[in-house]
């Protein structure tokens, strides 16, 4: 008895506006590229980057990213595109499908190195502010598998089990593990684990993003055990089992090391970026600084202005004085001939008198 399930698309693809193809697969990929822009953007501003760094460097990224993972797929099931029967021209039909996330992250850091140069950035700080981002990404991502009916695990009766319904492919209809589901969810546990990581114990120098390697493939491990399609074995084990296991363990050696012998976090992840506004706060520290730099020139122009004032007040009142004491001198000449005279006059009377 059929108690519950999760079903599946009856397609993958929708007619928007009935001639624009919109395929579920392709709408996953690009949200999640564009929710891992967002993220990574906040982080590098948090870390004293600049606005539109991370969705600048992404421009190389995204697309060797994309052919990274498409070249990693075709490779590892070459049979699926270039055996008997097959058309090689499928290879190139990315939207049906089949992106390896190994050849994704190998091909996306090549990309990522290119942008960094041409910014002055250094490739592991931009790694860390975008590591969270991209397991929401492949959280995302991995709800394409379910429009495409693919990537399932084995037969179960869970009431979460995955209903399958499409038959192409070799598929056959039924209820399986929804393993697209179990990495969605482990994907976002990993987005968080790096984030909280990140702030307790301030990762730096290629150390975040290794943390999210590192966890990734400890998840993709056990969910890739579950998988039913097909793919090549190796000692019993598929080809991804065994690369989870080989970055696994380079991504941990990655961290001990860096932890010794660059501990911290980049003082510094972008040059040129704390001198300009990439914040409110960034804002906010260079008006406050402009303010005080002009109210210094205006004391300083105050100041000379006050010293000449001060000069002429001083010019002025020698001036003054001096025309005060000429004026002064004048007066007490005058008052001198006045008296000279009113005496002469005494003495001429008296002599008239006695005459």
């Amino acid at each position: 008895m059929e108690i519950a399930y999760i079903p599946s698309p009856s397609r993958g693809v929708y007619e928007l506006f009935g001639v624009i193809p919109l395929r579920g697969y392709a709408f996953c990929i690009i949200i999640g590229v564009f929710v891992a822009v967002w993220l990574g953007n906040r982080r590098w501003i948090a870390r004293g980057g600049r606005p539109g760094t991370v969705a600048d460097i992404a421009v190389w990224a995204v697309p060797f990213g994309l052919v990274g993972g498409r070249l990693y797929h075709v490779i590892t099931d070459y049979q699926l595109y270039f055996s008997e029967g097959q058309d090689w021209v499928d290879a190139f039909k990315i939207w049906e499908g089949g992106l390896g996330i190994w050849g994704a992250i190998a091909f996306g850091a090549v990309g990522a190195w290119i942008g960094c140069r041409s910014r002055g950035v250094p490739l592991p700080a931009w790694a860390d502010a975008l590591a969270p981002g991209i397991a929401l990404a492949q959280a995302i991502g991995r709800w394409g598998n379910w429009f495409n009916q693919e990537l399932y695990g084995r037969e179960t009766d869970l009431p979460w089990a995955l209903h399958i319904t499409s038959s192409t492919d070799g598929r056959v209809p039924g209820y399986y593990h929804p393993t697209f589901l179990y990495e969605s969810l482990w994907c976002i546990g990993v987005a968080v684990l790096v984030i909280w990581a990140d702030r307790r114990f301030k990762l730096g120098h290629g150390r975040a993003f290794a943390l999210y390697v590192a966890a990734y493939c400890a998840g993709r491990f056990w969910i890739e055990a579950m998988r039913v399609d097909e793919a090549h074995h190796f000692l019993g084990m598929r080809l991804n089992e065994w690369t989870s296991i080989v970055v696994f363990l380079l991504a941990v050696l990655y961290i001990v090391l860096s932890a010794r012998l660059r501990p911290g976090r980049e003082e510094v992840v972008e040059p040129g970026a704390s001198d300009e506004d990439t914040d409110d706060d960034g804002a906010a520290v260079k008006l406050d600084k402009k303010s005080e730099d002009e109210d210094s020139e205006t004391k300083d122009s105050d100041a000379g202005k006050s010293d000449a004032e001060k000069s002429e007040d001083a010019d002025e009142k020698e001036t003054a004085e001096a025309e005060t004491d000429s004026s002064s001198g004048s007066s007490e000449s005058e008052t001198a001939d006045s008296s000279s005279s009113v005496e002469a006059k005494d003495e001429e009377a008296e002599s008239a008198k006695k005459a």
